[in-house]
């Protein structure tokens, strides 16, 4: 079982910064290892892929409308990963969700599909 609390999220002008945070806990062992990603949904509209990143840092793929601007991180001893969203821009406007994926296999974590488990979720709103 994995509980994930995004934080971090808020208004922010466009041109400007902002990190999100996810943290995975309640993690029992048979749950390892984790790949994780970001999505992003506007209300009315489909969930899109941001960015993730599979449970060995080994392939970081990232949404082509976030390519360049936003970078993905984690803190293994603290189960937290990060999203750095620089240059935001009004259509950047979102809620942000966080998701966890079981298991070794990491090649389709641009698929919301094949997440396990996912955050509340935490709004961004970009604002000229």
């Amino acid at each position: 079982q994995v509980q994930l609390v995004e934080s971090g999220g808020g208004l922010v002008q466009a041109g400007n910064s902002l990190r999100l945070s996810c943290t995975a806990s309640t993690i029992t062992s048979s749950a390892y290892p984790l790949s994780m990603g970001w999505f992003r949904q506007v209300s009315g509209k489909e969930r899109e892929f941001v960015a993730a990143i599979n449970w060995k840092d080994s392939w970081i793929p990232y949404g082509d409308s976030v390519k360049g601007r936003f970078t993905i991180s984690r803190d293994n001893a603290k189960n937290t990963i990060f999203l750095q969203m620089n240059s935001l821009k009004l259509e950047d406007t979102a809620v942000y969700y966080c998701a966890a994926k079981t298991g070794r296999r990491s090649d389709l974590l641009h698929l919301e599909s094949v997440y396990d488990y996912w955050g509340p979720g935490t709004q961004v709103t970009v604002s000229s």
